[in-house]
């Protein structure tokens, strides 16, 4: 599952937070099991006696049940404009989320750049066990596609766009298209304008803050 926006689209926060509440919710019911709850009984003897209505039930009642707040992992390097907008957006968060119980990790003052990207995964499994991630980056596309803000139910593999093979990290990712997809990627490193990478990281920052908020909110009201 994958949505698109552009940035020069008044609705582009808009659109990006609900496309991500979306898909943390896909990406949730998809990780949590009907066994948790299941009687003694059925755990002994099997839940096949769980009708079909009876589990579409369930999901209903857990829908959107987030007992961790998501992590945000912003990937990137602010020594090339065109790969800062990780540490910028995640430096825009922890100004946004002031206040909120939230688990961000890139920033200008400390990035999380390739050399980290492998103690990454590692650091994420032990800290933040059973947590959704949360992976934003910035990548080179076609020509067309520079301006677009894409996320996706699939995890994101830094430094794909320089042929770089670090792995996969979190479980839903948000990449914003900085320049035209080269053999050297001199685009992304020399000719993307700051502006460009500004504007996409105060659109991104904007829809998850509000998405985190929305979920504290929504966890303090049902305890």
């Amino acid at each position: 599952m994958e949505f698109s926006f552009h940035i020069y689209n008044k609705l582009a926060a808009d659109g990006v937070a609900m496309s991500l509440d979306k898909l943390l919710r896909t990406d949730l019911e998809r990780k949590l099991t009907p066994r948790r709850f299941l009687t003694e009984k059925e755990k002994t003897e099997g839940a096949g006696t769980r009708s079909r209505a009876e589990v579409a039930a369930f999901y209903k009642a857990f829908d959107g049940d987030f007992e961790k707040p998501p992590v945000v992992v912003c990937i990137g390097s602010d020594l090339a404009i065109g790969d800062s907008l990780g540490p910028i957006t995640g430096s825009m968060l922890k100004y946004k989320t002031q206040g909120l119980k939230v688990f961000i990790y890139g920033t200008l003052a400390a990035p999380v750049t390739a050399k980290e990207i492998k103690y990454l995964r590692a650091f994420l499994k032990e800290t933040h066990k059973g947590s959704q991630v949360i992976a934003i980056d910035a990548a080179v596309g076609v020509e067309g596609d520079i301006g677009l803000v894409k996320l996706s139910d699939s995890p994101l593999f830094p430094g794909a766009g320089a042929n770089k093979k670090l792995g996969a990290v979190g479980d839903i990712s948000i990449m914003g298209i900085v320049a035209e997809k080269s053999v050297a990627n001199y685009g992304l490193l020399n000719t993307t304008r700051l502006n460009l990478v500004y504007t996409m990281s105060e659109i991104v920052s904007d829809a998850v803050s509000t998405i985190l908020y929305q979920r504290q909110k929504s966890n303090a009201a049902s305890k």
